[in-house]
């Protein structure tokens, strides 16, 4: 049993992978789904916004007023609007990298996935 083969092969492939690109599309697809959650978070803040300045001035209250409980209404959610403002912004940042990246890599050639053998149809039905 040649025990030589295996790492060998291993190392071949590490080689191939060791570039940028291969973490490029992982870190695109998890910067939209960061991106659509906040996104949607943001939707949900707003909603909340609205609805709870509804509520409050249906006692004839306005939540302009400069009262503490105006305040707090108009206050509470800073942290989670802020929150996802920021993650959304690095979220964006991150997925043009990536998106850089590989157009980067698609106009310099990138990695060639079928090793350089032209397949047709006919080979395929064989």
């Amino acid at each position: 049993m040649d025990e030589s083969a295996a790492p060998r092969e291993t190392g071949d492939h590490e080689s191939g992978d060791r570039h940028p690109a291969r973490f490029a599309r992982p870190v695109l697809i998890a910067a939209a789904v960061v991106a659509v959650v906040c996104i949607a978070l943001l939707v949900i803040i707003f909603l909340l916004d609205t609805f709870n300045a509804t509520v409050y001035s249906v006692g004839g209250n306005d939540v302009q007023d400069n009262t503490q409980e105006a305040r707090d209404i108009r206050g509470l959610y800073d942290g989670a609007r802020a929150g996802s403002i920021f993650f959304l912004a690095a979220a964006l940042l991150a997925a043009a990298v990536s998106g850089w990246v590989l157009f980067r890599g698609r106009k310099q050639g990138g990695s060639d996935t079928e090793g350089g053998e032209d397949v047709d149809f006919d080979d395929l039905g064989r």
